[in-house]
């Protein structure tokens, strides 16, 4: 240690694991703009203090506390990203500014569960701030508990502080409203003092009795400057007016945080998606499931089973638990017997999480601390779906929602509510926060429209719950959605993605008249179901189903369907302990091949990977596990476990109606390794040709070579909703940018007409088995550039045939063309209206 130096040891805040402070979503954090230290992933729900020290600043939001050290060394910790969101709910603080703690005082207890799921991450920052004299000399990264030494800091003793050598005349100040819903929180500190740093005049803020430097992050947080504030800043020095302007026009910019820079889905002024039409009033959201509806609106308020912490007798406490598992397993699985094909396979899922060995394990761990049977289930489920809110794939993610929704009915049948769904009123459209599948499945369907929610994704499983049972439907709609009052008239369109408040009766008779003709439309299209799908000008286009299950394929013959152009085999190998032996998965495949009576089949080989984890499969922690060891990349680590899958598919018959398609293929040698493997399998099962080998497009580097790839594939399927989202940089999961994921972007375009061109080549079929394949406006400019078969849900299927059987294959290529020309999405969208419009006779 040198001379005059202090140590500091903090410890950790929680049990958790530590990660580098680089690995934090959010660059302030990342890039050291609030400080240096390091990060703590939370596995408990209580903040310790992590050193001796007096509380400086406690943030209104409770999401944020700064320690002054007994070194004199200011320590801020940060509970998730984005948490200030939550404006304290689900927040207790046990301290005070300016009172005294001890290392492992409890300083802020938090829900984890629902901060899981609002936040984007619960990395939690754990930092030194303002320490410009100090250093770090030793950091603890992974697994630790809470109190145990995670890193070391040298500081040197405080020297005076010196004036700058400022002129007293150099004296500006101005007045400034805070436009930040949040106020001064973390980042807008962050970068107040960020851009300070050229200058070298002394900046203060004033808010009230309160001042802080300009330079501090800890004094700004203490300011607790909020939302419309009137903050004065004053700046002295030599280039004290230029630092005023930049500070003040920082803080009026509103630095992305104010009510106007909210996800278009949340505000009534928002702008409307790519695409969409625009209607004074609405209110946007994300499209879970397309339709029309009208009707009014119902509030569906989740209340909360009552939740104790304190137990009984354990062995009271462990009966009782059981006795709720028991009968919510029961209820489940009597609605599974009754319900439709998806609602059968999400409540397959739900029993399959309950019978978890592992949940009842941590439940019983509890329970034997004292706790009682809710309170002990609710914390294993909390803790494995904050778990799944950090993962990067957007499906997993929301499945924490199932995590929340057994969580609640396990709870109900703790005590004893054993009721039904909601009384609804006729053509309901439900407005809730979220709506959970078991409320979904015990809803009056005669009686519902539709329903919109503040939060939720495209891709959970109400939204394909939603889709099975026909529902129109918005999610990601924002606060706003909550506003509207029960009974308000609506209409809601999920094609277009807006809701419509309190239309007019005008409006009202003339959206009827469309849902009429859409009804009658839809019931034609469903007697020519079975008829094949070919252009008004002799193009044949086949039209295949998606499917995820032997259901599905029996659903899929009943639509229409001329074969299936993916079948997800991760159905079979994810929620269980060990992989499906080869006569199990035989027996599915057989079964799918059975339903569809001699179509072809495109089976996907197994897509997993480090963002869809399997307890057999052993997988290091991936940084982006989406651009990692995923797809074919792991299969290939894991020869046995493929081998057993080629078998399986190549034991089907007839010989040929499966055909075999690869994901993520990115290399020729990945499909000459796989060919070699599946001709050897072929000769094993006596076969005189193996079967299509084919490939998925998802990424702009197999688009951009598919000339190259379709000398070896047989065939080529593109996974639009993949190759959107690489093309574009978005995360489809992420709902402030699900308006702008489409796969209508002319360079989503451009990409499939390389596909399309590439494989032309080598006459290979192009399919399109991604989402884009179901939507109406993509259909003309998929076949325009070349796509010949289609694979979408089993319910699009009859009006999509009869879609394109009016379409003239010649003027969909012009479409095309000129689509690859438009600026954006929107202009794209704009033009396939126009073609629709002048198609109609």
């Amino acid at each position: 240690m040198t001379q005059g130096a202090i140590s500091l040891t903090l410890c950790a805040p929680f049990d958790g694991v530590v990660i580098p402070l680089r690995e934090v979503p959010d660059p302030v954090f990342a890039e050291g703009m609030m400080g240096d230290g390091l990060a703590i992933h939370p596995l408990s729900d209580t903040l310790l203090a992590p050193c001796d020290g007096i509380v400086t600043t406690l943030h209104a939001a409770r999401h944020a506390i700064t320690l002054r050290s007994d070194a004199g060394v200011d320590v801020l910790v940060h509970i998730g990203i984005d948490t200030v969101a939550l404006n304290g709910d689900g927040f207790t603080t046990h301290v005070r500014e300016g009172q005294r703690v001890t290392t492992g005082a409890p300083l802020i207890t938090f829900a984890l569960d629902r901060a899981a799921l609002a936040a984007r991450s619960l990395a939690t920052p754990l930092l030194v701030v303002d320490g410009s004299s100090c250093g770090i000399t030793e950091r603890t990264m992974g697994r630790v508990r809470a109190g145990e030494p995670i890193m070391t800091i040298e500081a040197q003793q405080p020297s005076p502080l010196r004036r700058s050598d400022s002129s007293s005349d150099d004296v500006h100040s101005r007045l400034v409203t805070i436009p930040m819903r949040h106020g001064i929180h973390a980042r807008p500190a962050a970068r107040i003092a960020a851009a300070l740093k050229p200058f070298s005049a002394r900046v203060t803020l004033h808010n009230g009795t309160r001042s802080a430097d300009g330079r501090s992050t800890v004094g700004l947080l203490a300011l607790g400057a909020g939302l419309g504030n009137v903050v004065r800043i004053e700046a002295e020095g030599s280039d004290a007016a230029t630092a005023l302007d930049a500070v003040s026009d920082l803080i009026a910019s509103g630095m992305g945080e104010t009510d106007q820079d909210d996800v278009p889905a949340a505000s009534a002024e928002a702008v409307a998606p790519p695409g969409v039409e625009q209607r004074p009033g609405a209110l946007h959201g994300v499209r879970a499931s397309p339709g029309l509806a009208v009707g009014v609106a119902y509030r569906l308020e989740n209340e909360d089973p009552p939740l104790g912490e304190n137990g009984g007798p354990i062995a009271e406490e462990r009966a009782s638990l059981a006795d709720a598992v028991a009968t919510t397993h029961a209820r489940l699985a009597s609605l599974a017997a009754q319900g439709s094909d998806a609602q059968r396979a999400i409540l397959d899922a739900h029993l399959a999480i309950l019978e978890d060995p592992t949940l009842l394990e941590r439940s019983h761990g509890l329970i034997d601390e004292g706790r009682s049977a809710g309170y002990a289930w609710h914390r294993a489920l909390a803790d494995q779906a904050a778990g799944l809110a950090e993962l990067d794939d957007p499906r997993l993610r929301e499945r924490a929602a199932d995590l929340r929704d057994l969580d609640r009915q396990v709870r109900r049948a703790l005590a004893g509510d054993m009721r039904s769904g909601e009384t609804l009123p006729d053509s309901a459209i439900l407005i809730a926060d979220d709506i959970l599948p078991s409320q979904l499945i015990e809803l009056d369907l005669s009686r519902l429209a539709g329903f919109c929610t503040e939060r939720g994704g495209p891709t959970s499983h109400v939204a394909i719950l939603a889709a099975g049972m026909g529902l129109p439907s918005l999610v990601a709609m924002g606060a706003d959605a909550l506003k509207i009052a029960n009974g308000t008239p609506l209409i809601l369109d999920a094609d277009a993605g807006f809701l419509e408040v309190d239309p007019s009766t005008e409006r009202v008779s003339e959206v009827a008249e469309i849902m009429a003709e859409r009804r009658s439309r839809r019931a034609m299209a469903l007697r020519d179901a079975e008829m094949p799908c070919v252009t008004a000008d002799g193009r044949r286009i086949e039209i295949f189903a998606n499917l995820g299950s032997v259901a599905d394929a029996e659903q899929a013959a009943r639509h229409g369907a001329e074969g299936a152009g993916l079948v997800r085999t991760e159905f079979l190998f994810l929620d269980r302990q060990r992989a499906p032996d080869e006569e199990e998965q035989r027996a599915v495949y057989q079964a799918i091949a059975d339903a569809l009576a001699g179509r072809p089949i495109i089976v996907r080989l197994l897509d997993i990977g480090g963002d869809k984890p399997v307890p057999y499969l052993a997988a290091a922690r991936e940084d982006n596990p989406m651009l990692g060891l995923r797809g074919i990349r792991l299969a290939l680590r894991h020869l046995d476990l493929l081998e057993c899958q080629l078998r399986a598919i190549a034991a089907v018959t007839p010989a040929g109606q499966l055909r075999i398609m690869i994901p993520m293929v990115s290399t020729v040698d990945e499909i000459r390794q796989v060919r070699a493997m599946l001709e050897r399998v072929a000769d094993v099962v006596g076969m005189t040709e193996p079967p299509q080998l084919g490939i998925m497009v998802e990424t702009p580097a197999a688009a951009a070579t598919a000339g190259l790839l379709s000398a070896e594939a047989d065939f080529l399927s593109i996974g639009t909703n993949d190759l959107t989202q690489y093309v574009l940089a978005i995360d489809r999961g992420n709902a402030e940018l699900a308006d702008q994921v489409d796969p209508l972007h002319p360079a989503v375009l451009r990409m499939i007409g390389l596909t399309c061109e590439g494989a032309a080549r080598h006459g290979r079929p192009v399919g399109v088995c991604g989402g884009a394949a179901g939507d109406p406006a993509a259909v003309p400019l998929l076949v325009g550039l070349g796509v010949s078969e289609l694979s979408m849900v089993s319910a699009l299927i009859p009006e999509t045939k009869a879609r394109v059987r009016g379409m003239d294959h010649a003027a969909t290529r012009a479409l095309a063309e000129a689509a690859l020309d438009c600026a954006d999405a929107r202009e794209v969208r704009a033009l396939v209206r126009a073609f629709e419009q002048d198609m109609k006779p």
